[in-house]
């Protein structure tokens, strides 16, 4: 598994009915996407959820680098670039990810947070894989996931939840469509 995201910060007057309109007009593009496990169209709104800024912030669960890489580079991403501007990819690699039992993902929460350089990578490893399964386990959880990226060494904590009151500490996002081709090829458990 291999996380991505990119961040859109608009401007605070921004008229954020455009991204909802036009994750309306082209969501479905990816639902179909080979290699992709996940997709969640994610926007927050300034003032809603503790949000101080409007952003549009789209996070990818990939099963392969080749269905990452063909987004990238064989023209998935270009629209996006046409319409914003390239923005900046975060990606991270896969630590752990489970499925909860809740269904339709409304809304979404994202953590990321330092590796301490005195830390033991392995006891932060397995910190990370702990925290993604009791995420997974609240009620309206429906999928939880963790990755690092070590040129930062930066994890990043990732749930959906079915309802508006998240069990889970970090930047919360509006659910505006997901794309789940490979959801279910996703590798449960810990990624080594």
């Amino acid at each position: 598994m291999h996380a991505m995201q990119y961040e859109l910060t608009l401007p605070a007057d921004y008229d954020m009915s455009l991204v909802r309109d036009r994750v309306a007009r082209v969501g479905h593009v990816l639902d179909a996407w080979d290699g992709l496990g996940v997709k969640a169209y994610l926007m927050r709104e300034r003032g809603g959820h503790g949000s101080p800024v409007n952003q549009y912030a789209p996070f990818y669960l990939w099963n392969s680098m080749e269905g990452m890489n063909a987004f990238l580079w064989g023209g998935g991403f270009q629209g996006l670039s046409d319409d914003f501007g390239r923005p900046r990819v975060r990606q991270w690699t896969g630590l752990a990810y489970e499925e909860g039992g809740g269904s339709a993902a409304l809304f979404a929460v994202r953590r990321r947070q330092p590796v301490p350089d005195a830390a033991r990578l392995a006891k932060v490893a397995e910190e990370a894989v702990g925290e993604v399964g009791r995420l997974a386990e609240h009620d309206g959880a429906v999928l939880a996931a963790a990755a690092v990226d070590t040129s930062r060494w930066e994890l990043v904590h990732f749930s959906l939840w079915a309802h508006d009151a998240p069990d889970a500490d970090g930047d919360v996002f509006q659910v505006l469509h997901l794309s789940a081709p490979g959801r279910d090829r996703l590798p449960r458990g810990r990624q080594w």
